[in-house]
Formats: structure tokens, sequence, C-alpha cells
């Protein structure tokens, strides 16, 4: 990544912010400090687009991280921000009330430099495809806003974005809808064509072979002919998209809401975060290898 990393790290523990910041600015990411969390809402409000992700402590003195998180999501100069928690409390429920509001990643202290900077480059990565996206989006004509129904076919990942970005620009809230989209037309391809499961990609994330694994299951004589299909319908109050892949299916149930199991998984948040960000239903059917998402 060329662009180096605008990080805000909420921490009130002077040892602990010290030792974070000095390991991130050692990785050449710029790195601001606040020791309270109305001191980092100010620096928000004054440069909402001065960072890229923010690094924030769940329990500090003038408020809790939790009410600092739901401004932030609140805020619509702010919302795209990713939030990675950085806590003692690790019971579910806190787990659970942080990625309810919209927290990227949650990790537990002591913090470990490996796993942290992990996450943060996930981050940032995210960051800087939404922004791609974005800019493609705005490229888009807004005639295709004149298109009433349609078909399209794609194969790999390439084709999947690409596919994304030219249906985001149909619907009404583009930037909204670009996220869910693009989830739903991966995991298509991913997790529905060439079967590759949770643990799967869990594995090979962790020794960064997921891309070619993919590629090399693209060309297997058993993948090469599956295609997934995407069918486009406006109907007179909203928008729909049917997305069928020709695998097996998944118990799509586990992955409809956040869970706690797979809060410090760097995978996994996908469906979850298209339903409750970018679509008004998301809807699974059969065996979990067709999904209609609905734009209102």
């Amino acid at each position: 990544m060329s662009k180096a990393a605008r990080i805000l790290l909420v921490e009130d523990e002077e040892i602990i912010a010290l030792i974070i910041a000095d390991l991130l600015k050692s990785q050449g990411f710029i790195t601001t400090v606040c020791v309270t969390a109305q001191a980092a809402w100010d620096k928000l409000q004054t440069q909402p687009d001065g960072y890229d992700i923010v690094l924030l402590d769940r329990q500090l003195p003038d408020m809790d991280g939790l009410e600092l998180l739901r401004r932030i999501k609140k805020d619509s100069a702010l919302t795209r921000i990713p939030i990675i928690f950085e806590t003692a409390l690790n019971d579910k429920h806190c787990i659970r009330e942080g990625l309810d509001n919209g927290a990227y990643y949650y990790l537990t202290k002591p913090i470990q430099p490996e796993l942290l900077l992990a996450v943060i480059n996930a981050a940032f990565k995210h960051i800087l495809d939404m922004q791609e996206m974005g800019e493609k989006l705005r490229s888009v004509e807004r005639p295709l806003s004149f298109l009433h129904s349609g078909c399209f076919r794609f194969r790999d990942l390439d084709e999947a974005k690409s596919l994304a970005n030219f249906l985001a620009g149909i619907c009404p809230e583009p930037e909204r809808a670009i996220l869910g989209l693009h989830e739903l037309l991966i995991n298509a391809v991913e997790h529905g064509n060439l079967g590759l499961s949770y643990a799967d990609k869990s594995a090979l994330i962790a020794t960064t072979n997921w891309l070619e694994e993919i590629n090399r299951r693209l060309q297997l004589p058993e993948f090469k002919k599956r295609y997934v299909e995407v069918r486009l319908e406006r109907l007179p109050d909203s928008l729909q998209f049917t997305i069928v892949d020709q695998g097996q299916g998944f118990d799509w149930r586990d992955y409809l809401d956040f869970s706690t199991e797979r809060a410090f998984d760097l995978h996994g948040r996908g469906i979850a975060m298209a339903g409750k960000l970018s679509f008004d239903s998301l809807i699974y059917l059969g065996c979990g290898n067709t999904v209609i998402a609905t734009f209102k």
C-alpha cells in the first residue's frame, strides 16, 4: 500500500498508548493519540476526512467507547471509518454491543502486535477498496437509472467487482449499495461456485494464499464452467437483485447477524454488514445459493 494509513488512537492508559503508537509508527502509519473520547470526537469533527481508522479503547475516563462509536456511526461524514475496539471487556454481551453498533473488529488486551497490524492492514485495504469503488461509481452515467430489468453473468472476482460497481450505479443511493453488492457477488464466487468453506478461507488468509487458491479453483474442470447469475428487476416501489450461484449452498442463517464467535476472525462479517448497512431486505432461499437483495 503506497498511501500511509492515518490512525486515530484513543487510549487513556499512557504506557499502552505509547507502546501501540510506537508500533504503528514503526510500520509507517501516521498516528494521532487522544486520551479522552471527547478529545477524539473534537478531532473527528474538525477533520472528518483526516483519519482512515479509529483504534478505540472501550473503557475511557469521560465516555464509554461504545458511545463514541455510536456518535461516529450516526455522523454521515464519519460513518465510513472502520472502528477497531481494543478492550479488556471480552464477554459476549460487550462484543455483541460493539458489533451491533458498527465496530469493524475487536481486539482484547493485552494487544498482540501481529494481530493488531493484520487487522489494521485489512481495515485499510477495505477503506481503499471502498474509495476506489466510490470513484468508479461517480463516473457511471445516470441514464442507468432508466434500466428496468436485466440479466448478468460472471465467473471470477474481477468480474464480480466490476458488475457490483455497475449495479450500484443503478441504485438510488450508489455508495450505500456498493458494499452489499460487492459482498454478495464475491461470496457467490468464493463460497458458492468454488465451494470454499469458512474454515478454508480462515486458513488461507492466515497464509496469504487466498487469491492463489481462488484462481487455481477457477481453472479446475468441476468449476470452470460455473457462473453466477444476477437478475435485476425494478418494481413500483423497490429495486430487486436476485443472485444465483451454481454451488451446493450453505447454512446462511449463521451469517445474517454478527456472531460473537467470529468476532476475532479477519472475515465472516460481510453478509451481516450487507444486510444491516446496504439493503432494506436480504432474503436467502432454499439451500442458500439464491439470495434476493432489495432496495426501497
